[in-house]
């Protein structure tokens, strides 16, 4: 609970920002507030599966706040901090660097060449920031060095002999993946087409396995992928470098990473959905995108609360945050006359019915049907993959909002 005063310290910042920002602030900090504080996947994970993400999230927010305030050189040094509290904030780290390159160390210029106007790069800012942030990485791993470790830090810091996926596959594009290369196996097999399977992929078990009839998956393959889904983004946030464009490339990033990562833990959606909680409040065209993620993420963390005696604590806690999430922005909809995003279409409704029922089957009716035994892994698989429909499905939605839309919104 101690750690998370810096959670809490993160907010009351936004807090002030936005009151310094926008005459209407009352809504937004408290929405903000209720999104953030009581994310019913930080409980999860913090209070009842035992991590501590809430100062590590904590610092983030705060680090987004201050770019926000433009008080550049404070949020570099809390990010880079954070980057050796956690490495896997580097996830996000290209939307940092680029942001940071872009407006802090370039300055506009009276100039234009072909009716584009130039920047100037500025050597000083770049060093400055450089020095900073190489210091806090020098006094991280500077005793690791002394003592002739840092081999053995870095082969921890990045296992790729772990796996393309963990054990309970993260809901991404590898757990479809997945699948669609068992489905061939087995209808394969049947056929007499594929040899049959033996490629533990959804064994449980931490390791690299190999797929059977679709292509293996190097570490070097995903790296790529992930750098070309991110290209979008990034290339619109280095030609219009403003706060919220910072933002959303920054989610896009983290949804990147998370989709097409090597070895991605289920509990990094949260680096999406907890940043999308400062969008969301901002610009109400993003609810739709929101409540995706919200929905398909928190409940890929169920597995995390395996014990019967803990289904009614994470059902609850979901319904509850579910409920104030859409009760929120209904209130503020019928305030302001929004007459687009607080409504779900038939088919993102349906998605939602689908997902609910599939885990009505893996909690109450997979066991009580006797098939724990033979089919142990079947409601892990079956979580995975239907959440990560709608992640994937919340991707493809914020990536259009981001390049389509040209409207901007105050962050």
């Amino acid at each position: 609970m101690v750690a998370d005063l810096i959670l809490l310290y993160a907010v009351i910042e936004y807090c002030k920002h936005q009151r310094s920002i926008d005459e209407q602030h009352e809504w937004s900090s408290l929405s903000v507030s209720i999104l953030v504080l009581m994310n019913c996947g930080l409980l999860i994970v913090d209070h009842i599966h035992f991590q501590y993400n809430g100062f590590l999230f904590g610092i983030l927010l705060l680090s987004v706040t201050r770019m926000l305030q433009d008080r550049y050189v404070e949020a570099a040094c809390l990010f880079a901090a954070l980057l050796n509290f956690k490495h896997i904030f580097i996830y996000v780290a290209p939307a940092y660097f680029l942001y940071l390159l872009r407006i802090h160390c370039f300055m506009s210029s009276s100039g234009s060449v072909n009716g584009i106007h130039t920047r100037r790069f500025l050597p000083l800012p770049f060093i400055q920031l450089g020095i900073l942030v190489v210091a806090i990485f020098i006094a991280s791993f500077g005793p690791f060095i002394y003592q002739g470790q840092l081999g053995q830090v870095l082969s921890r810091l990045f296992p790729f002999k772990r796996g393309l996926c963990h054990a309970y596959w993260a809901p991404n594009f590898w757990a479809m993946y997945n699948l669609l290369d068992k489905l061939m196996t087995f209808f394969g097999t049947i056929l007499g087409l594929a040899p049959s399977s033996g490629s533990g992929l959804a064994s449980g078990l931490i390791g690299e396995h190999y797929h059977q009839v679709l292509p293996s998956v190097s570490p070097l393959v995903t790296m790529v992928i992930t750098a070309l889904t991110m290209t979008p983004c990034l290339a619109k946030l280095w030609l219009q470098p403003t706060p919220s464009h910072f933002l959303k490339a920054l989610i896009l990033c983290a949804y990147s990473s998370f989709l097409f990562g090597w070895h991605v833990h289920e509990k990094a959606i949260m680096m999406i959905i907890l940043p999308m909680c400062f969008l969301v409040v901002k610009d109400h065209r993003y609810f739709n995108t929101f409540l995706l993620i919200s929905t398909s993420g928190h409940i890929s963390l169920f597995p995390l609360l395996f014990q019967p005696a803990e289904t009614l604590i994470k059902v609850c806690l979901f319904i509850a945050y579910s409920m104030m999430t859409f009760a929120l922005f209904k209130i503020r909809s019928q305030k302001s006359g929004w007459t687009y995003g607080c409504t779900l279409s038939p088919f993102q409704l349906l998605y939602i019915v689908v997902l609910l029922l599939v885990q009505v089957y893996c909690t109450f009716l997979h066991g009580g049907l006797g098939f724990l035994k033979r089919y142990e892994f079947l409601p892990l698989l079956m979580t995975s993959v239907s959440c990560a429909v709608g992640v994937v499905w919340s991707w493809l939605l914020c990536y259009h909002d981001f390049l389509a839309n040209q409207k901007e919104c105050v962050v």
